[in-house]
């Protein structure tokens, strides 16, 4: 194929429409225009992309094989910090959706997490968000409480799925097929969108209680037990949102 007659913009219009084959992509790179040169690389770096988020729905194939069709993935965020709510979320996205740079939410930056958390919020099949407050963590221990909030989350979605993946935990009495998947996060398209969508609204949560309670810093470490943090723990004391049976905060009440 001679493609030396065509200009950048007719070439760049094949990729654009996706209108590219082994013959036009093998011309492409013959070529000697930087431009061109240019657009085989974009090209070759987003087909790599879309293999990658691809290959991160194999547990949704998997589950459609077995005959289900409404497939949500769960996770959470903020399990370990010492202030604010644990975050669930449960999402159903529609099979096989390409969301660039898709991935576990902790590998992402926060600016990605938040491009996604609105292409997610937009595109997705349903989407519920769960936040369990430091009164009920404190009351039930961490971990029920995010058991509770995955059952909430998963519960609540419309449509109702018919399959589960699940970040690590088991939920026995979800009364729905499900799975357990150790770093489902970054296993699952629909556990990584869920764990997008637990982290981002979490750390939106923090950012306004930073302004109620400046003192503390959780706009920058969301809670977490940081050496700023326990600093300001130990001038200030704890605040309504602090988990009051999480160490070290205990003993400091006691």
């Amino acid at each position: 194929m001679n493609i030396t007659s065509l200009s950048i913009s007719d070439i760049k219009k094949y990729f654009d429409d996706g209108n590219v084959d082994e013959e036009l992509l093998d011309a492409c790179k013959s070529d000697k225009r930087a431009r061109v040169l240019r657009l085989v690389k974009k090209y070759e770096r987003e087909a790599k992309e879309r293999e990658r988020v691809d290959a991160l729905y194999e547990f949704e194939r998997q589950a459609q094989s077995e005959g289900f069709d409404i497939i949500a993935g769960v996770d959470e965020a903020g399990r370990g910090p010492l202030a604010g709510p644990v975050s669930v979320a449960a999402v159903i996205l529609p099979m096989g959706l390409f969301l660039p740079k898709l991935n576990d939410s902790k590998k992402l930056t926060p600016q990605s997490r938040d491009v996604l958390y609105d292409e997610i919020m937009e595109k997705a099949v349903a989407v519920k968000s769960v936040l369990i407050d430091a009164e009920t963590i404190d009351r039930v221990n961490i971990y029920q409480a995010t058991i509770n909030g995955m059952y909430e989350a998963i519960l609540s979605l419309n449509p109702t799925p018919q399959k589960v993946l699940i970040d690590a935990v088991r939920l026995d009495n979800l009364g729905i097929p499900s799975l357990s998947i150790i770093k489902g996060d970054a296993k699952s398209a629909s556990i990584a969108a869920a764990s997008i969508i637990a982290k981002v609204t979490r750390d939106r949560l923090m950012m306004k209680y930073d302004e109620m309670y400046p003192e503390y810093g959780f706009a920058k470490h969301k809670g977490y037990g940081t050496a700023e943090h326990i600093a300001a723990l130990r001038k200030y004391g704890p605040c309504p949102i602090h988990r009051r049976s999480f160490e070290p905060i205990a003993s400091m009440i006691k």
